[in-house]
């Protein structure tokens, strides 16, 4: 039985308009969309349960989100963590060794966002900071860290509390909040170091550079394809547990490992995930169809498409539909080229 079957009007109308932005912050604590959709349902089970209590000396915000913290806090103590295959350790792979799976380890998944989500206020800073505090790369890094200092990082860093309000939140001690956000910080310093000197394009050319994405997967070229990376770039595949770096090794593993064979075999469809660019790809089968056979995540900067998580799972159609991506894919009529999405 869900809380909206339940709860009294008074309950819904306070609590339902922070729905979004709570499953933004479970997603930043859980590192998993379908976690994070279940923790939420927790929060508001335990929110109605308790609103008869609620007192008002802290906004509902507030109290929403310390009851959210806790409940993630609970469920983390019994869930290993999420990487992504780079954070595995090691080496990056041979991009002609037989590829690997593994669906034992819990990979991280890719959060399917909006403004909406992202955003705790209509202030288009807010909505920046907000996304970049979503982004692949650091929900990767927060698994690095213990629970505690994650769920510290996350109130002081992303939401801008107080110390005080952290320590209250968690039942800690401010200097203790204090110390644990300074490890925390470190160890994400030097676990994905800032990107300053990394420039992001302009909306025009990266709606160019997408473009030109679009185009060369779907006339199956591959060496567009790999002249659209950085030199540097990372390819990964979870749940596949290898990675690739450099652009000429990703075309090597396209090459050998892509069950596409010509033009139009691919199709993308443009999406948003974790506040970044995303493509469902479609990959024709023996009958003729376009069905989903990845989700495609993309880094891109100033100089290129800088890291790519291709995502795959057994339920890739239920996971596009969370993407507002259809069942099946169907090809463009002659001169209608697919526009990419944009994260504004």
């Amino acid at each position: 039985m869900t809380v909206e079957a339940t709860a009294d009007p008074d309950f819904l109308e306070v609590t339902e308009p922070y729905r979004r932005e709570l499953l933004a912050h479970c997603y930043r604590m859980m590192g998993s969309h379908h976690d994070a959709e279940d923790l939420l349902q927790e929060t508001y089970i335990r929110a109605w349960r308790g609103y008869a209590r609620f007192d008002g000396r802290a906004s509902v915000r507030t109290w929403l989100y310390k009851i959210a913290t806790n409940t993630c806090l609970t469920a983390l103590g019994s869930k290993q963590r999420r990487p992504l295959p780079s954070g595995l350790g090691g080496d990056s792979y041979d991009p002609e060794a037989p590829l690997l799976q593994d669906h034992e380890v819990p990979w991280l998944e890719p959060f399917a966002d909006s403004d909406e989500s992202l955003a705790e206020t209509s202030d288009p800073a807010t909505i920046v900071g907000s996304r970049e505090s979503i982004r692949l790369a650091f929900i990767a890094a927060l698994q690095h860290l213990p629970e505690r200092q994650r769920a510290v990082i996350i109130l002081r860093d992303v939401l801008q509390w107080r110390a005080n309000e952290v320590a209250d939140t968690l039942g800690l001690t401010t200097a203790t909040v204090n110390s644990l956000l300074q490890r925390a910080r470190a160890q994400l310093k030097e676990i994905a170091p800032e990107r300053d000197s990394v420039s992001e394009p302009q909306d025009a050319a990266q709606k160019e550079l997408l473009q030109k994405w679009v185009e060369a997967f779907q006339s199956y070229d591959i060496d567009a394809i790999v002249q659209l990376f950085t030199d540097k770039a990372i390819w990964e595949m979870p749940p596949f547990t290898g990675w690739y770096q450099g652009a000429e090794a990703i075309g090597r593993l396209i090459r050998g490992n892509c069950p596409a064979e010509k033009a139009d075999d691919m199709l993308l469809l443009p999406a948003t995930a974790n506040g970044q660019p995303a493509f469902g790809l479609y990959m024709r089968e023996p009958d003729g169809v376009h069905r989903p056979f990845q989700l495609q995540v993309l880094d891109v900067t100033g100089d290129g498409v800088a890291h790519v998580v291709a995502f795959f799972s057994d339920t890739m159609v239920e996971d596009f539909a969370r993407f507002g991506l259809p069942a099946t894919a169907t090809l463009p009529a002659t001169g209608e080229p697919v526009q990419p999405a944009m994260a504004d």
